[in-house]
Formats: structure tokens, sequence, C-alpha cells
């Protein structure tokens, strides 16, 4: 994948993500499936799984090949109360950090991508391997959201 089409997908994703906030209560509320989380859920985590792959990616650029840890989401959405948790700080959390994350791509993926590091469940990982999940992992929770819709996955 070249840089400037991996950008295309994360303006994408985030344009497409930024609707979904101004979703009244209930759409936010419904479930794509049962048992699973409803699209509130999704956004709050959509906007702190992007956090740490920023962090992720700022290490990968600033240490020598990191060990970092995985992302224990379930706990996350336990501990930080999706249920309650203002949208709005999370909207504005999700957009600045995908930006900042575009600029990377931008700036770092071609001449950089192949910084490695370890993650701590899946091992070694390169700096390209992040930018790109940043946009699958989007695009799969956008999918979810679809579904809770109503409306295609696709």
């Amino acid at each position: 994948m070249l840089a400037r089409q991996l950008i295309r997908e994360l303006e994408r994703t985030r344009d497409e993500t930024l609707k979904c906030f101004s979703l009244d209560d209930q759409d936010l509320a419904r479930r794509y499936a049962p048992d699973k989380w409803s699209v509130r859920y999704i956004l709050h985590h959509l906007a702190d799984s992007e956090t740490v792959s920023l962090d992720r990616i700022q290490r990968i650029l600033s240490e020598p090949r990191p060990t970092l840890p995985v992302m224990e989401q379930d706990a996350w959405a336990q501990a930080l109360d999706y249920s309650h948790a203002p949208l709005s700080i999370a909207r504005g959390v999700y957009e600045s950090v995908r930006n900042a994350i575009i600029y990377h791509v931008g700036a770092h993926y071609d001449q950089r991508g192949h910084l490695e590091w370890v993650h701590s469940v899946d091992g070694v990982r390169t700096l390209r391997d992040e930018f790109e999940k940043v946009a699958a992992h989007n695009e799969n929770h956008l999918r979810q959201v679809r579904l809770a819709l109503g409306g295609p996955a696709a």
C-alpha cells in the first residue's frame, strides 16, 4: 500500500466515524448483535484505541525497538465507564488523534515504516503494520456500526 492510499482510507474512516458521534441516544444504544458493544461503546473504544495507536507510533519513531503492551479493551470499557463517559470528549480525542496519525503516515510511512517494535502478545511488528492496522480496525468497527443501525455492513 502507498502512503497516499492509506491517508485516503484514514480520512474516509475518520469522516464516517465523526458522523456517528452525532447519532441520537436511541441509535447510540443499538448493538450489531446480542451481547456485543453498543454504538456508544464502539465510539469510545475507537477514541481510546486511536490514542493507544498514536502512543505506539510515537514510541516506535522515538525509541529503539520498544516492547509495548496489548490493550485490554474490555477492561478499558469497564474502568473508563463507557456507558456514562461524555461522547463529546471522545469525539474530540478521536478527531485530533486521527489527524496526528494521518500526519505521521505522510511523514514516516515510506521512509521509516520498516521500524520494528514488539507487541506483548503478537510479537515483532513494524511501524507500517501499525499504521495499516489503524485503518483496518476503524473499518471493522464501522461495519459493526452499520449493522447496528440496520444498514449493510459494506
